[in-house]
């Protein structure tokens, strides 16, 4: 379906690629991964003939219909999130609404309308209307959300929707780059179900481990400048990576000792008349050796022992009898909620259950009608959201901003630490002012895990992080001895963190004394259910 031969492609006097291959087969499913900037998205662009590269080629079959969802939707317009959804043109919208109009007012049976309905039933248009529809529920539209403007919703619903036409065109070649970013758990998990039984291939870039693993049967890296091929899903690719950097490593070393030992005879017998001839063969050996690069180690989590919060009482936060609403709209009714010392809590839920909602009345970000808030006596209360973060001074550089914060910390360190949360090299020295949205959400998560306080609220920690951020945060939060309570749509942070799920729908609050895996099987939902699980 898609062969890519010995292609490169140089950016901005970089090499991305240099005569790299790949190939995708009919319905195989292929991630593509590699360090930020590595030439991810460059390499899509190459693929939709966005950008052409600097030589090689990339052959597509003649008949593959490739489609391709981006991380950023553009202005809707006046479309329909339905209208979306079914990748209407101008002609099928306007014969929608002919047929629409008539059947209201009655008038069926006018040129108009047949006119209309013939382009209609052209489009398939009887068929693509209700797969758009579930599409859209699966994704977490709401039924009356169908036929309104796309422009009066957010740039993550908007996506949802580009989704839902890609999901109802099928072309033979999905790509989707960061697919998961604007995803509730809800949606994501349904996503998920939804792909295993696509009928054309899959190409994505994510950062999302366990999306991957349930899906991917073949994984490219992007590796001193080749694409290098991996079978297996994404767990497989980490195990067989590193035992390919140990080859690497090995052939090195082999090839150094060999160059040494030449090298060496050649050292000691340059003098020797008697040798001379030998020593000459040698030289011409040394020449025609293709020398292996130094092997560059994969990146990985930077471990540190993280200071510990002071201890809290057992009853750290309490909510009793909370009523909360927006307008006419309630969203807790007599809410009673205790979070004790050492809890480790997700909230799952619906879109608009009120997950983001109970975090911010547990912080004390959120006034409600009525009910009583009580912090614990000695309970120390951070707040983290993707929306907010803690106030910095513009005036510091990255690295200033930290050290300020973390007591006795190293300098080394605390750079170690900004590398695994993407801030590398000359990033410290970025004064805040200048940092980006997305810079400063990291900025924040580092400033809370080198002086954390003991109840720490974290909503979508994950958003702006790479796999390995995800997994140093994780590591971090898994040594942390304070109260965690967290919402993430990340399947496999959530699994390696939380022991007890709190569910929320409607205003009701359940409580499962375990994990998201318990949390599914007591609640009686499993993957082969995604289009319900929460």
């Amino acid at each position: 379906m898609l062969i890519i031969r010995k292609i490169t492609k140089t950016v901005g006097g970089r090499t991305l690629f240099e005569d790299a291959d790949m190939t995708i087969n009919w319905g195989e499913r292929v991630a593509l991964v590699g360090p930020n900037g590595a030439g991810k998205s460059t390499l899509f662009k190459l693929i939709l003939g966005e950008e052409e590269s600097d030589s090689g080629s990339v052959e597509r079959d003649d008949y593959a219909i490739t489609g391709y969802l981006a991380q950023e939707a553009g202005d809707p317009g006046e479309e329909t999130i339905l209208e979306i959804a079914i990748g209407v043109t101008a002609e099928l919208s306007d014969a929608i609404k002919v047929i629409r109009e008539g059947d209201a007012a009655g008038k069926t049976d006018t040129p108009e309308y047949h006119a209309a309905q013939d382009t209609f039933d052209a489009a398939n248009g009887y068929q693509l209307e209700p797969k758009a529809k579930k599409i859209l529920a699966g994704l977490g539209f709401d039924q009356d959300a169908f036929d309104q403007p796309a422009n009066k919703f957010s740039g993550g619903w908007i996506m949802r929707a580009h989704l839902a036409k890609l999901l109802v065109m099928e072309p033979d070649l999905l790509m989707l780059d960061e697919p998961t970013n604007h995803l509730d758990l809800m949606a994501l998990v349904w996503l998920q179900q939804y792909l295993k039984t696509y009928p054309g291939a899959l190409l994505m870039i994510s950062h999302d481990r366990d999306f991957m693993d349930g899906l991917i049967e073949t994984v490219y890296e992007i590796d001193e400048e080749k694409l290098i091929s991996y079978t297996g899903n994404y767990t497989s690719y980490l195990e067989q990576r590193q035992k390919r950097y140990q080859q690497k490593v090995q052939a090195y070393r082999n090839q150094q000792k060999e160059i040494d030992r030449i090298q060496e005879f050649i050292d000691r017998f340059r003098s020797v008349t008697s040798k001379a001839a030998q020593v000459q063969s040698r030289v011409k050996q040394l020449e025609k050796i293709k020398r292996l690069p130094k092997p560059i180690k994969p990146r990985k989590v930077f471990k540190f022992n993280f200071p510990q919060p002071k201890r809290s009482n057992q009853k750290v936060i309490q909510l009793e009898k909370i009523h909360k609403a927006y307008g006419d709209k309630v969203i807790y009714e007599s809410l009673d909620l205790t979070i004790e010392r050492g809890d480790r809590m997700v909230l799952v839920g619906p879109n608009g259950a009120g997950k983001s909602t109970l975090l911010k009345i547990l912080a004390g970000e959120l006034e409600f009608e009525s009910g009583e808030r009580d912090c614990g006596y000695n309970t120390d209360l951070g707040y983290f959201s993707q929306h907010r973060t803690q106030t910095m001074n513009e005036a510091n550089t990255v690295l200033e901003e930290v050290m300020s914060c973390g007591g006795d910390m190293r300098e080394d360190e605390a750079r170690s630490i900004l590398g695994s949360f993407l801030f590398r090299r000359a990033d410290v020295h970025k004064k805040i002012r200048v940092l980006s949205g997305g810079e400063k959400s990291r900025l924040s998560l580092v400033k809370f895990l080198v002086n954390p306080p003991n109840l720490l609220l974290m909503d979508e920690p994950t958003t702006h992080l790479d796999i390995i951020s995800i997994e140093a945060l994780l590591q971090a939060l898994k040594h942390y001895e304070g109260t965690l309570v967290f919402i993430s749509h990340d399947v496999h942070f959530i699994r390696n963190l939380a022991e007890t799920t709190l569910h929320i729908d409607n205003g009701k609050l359940t409580r499962y004394a375990g994990g998201y895996d318990y949390y599914l099987e007591k609640s009686g939902l499993d993957d082969s259910r995604g289009a319900v699980i929460a």
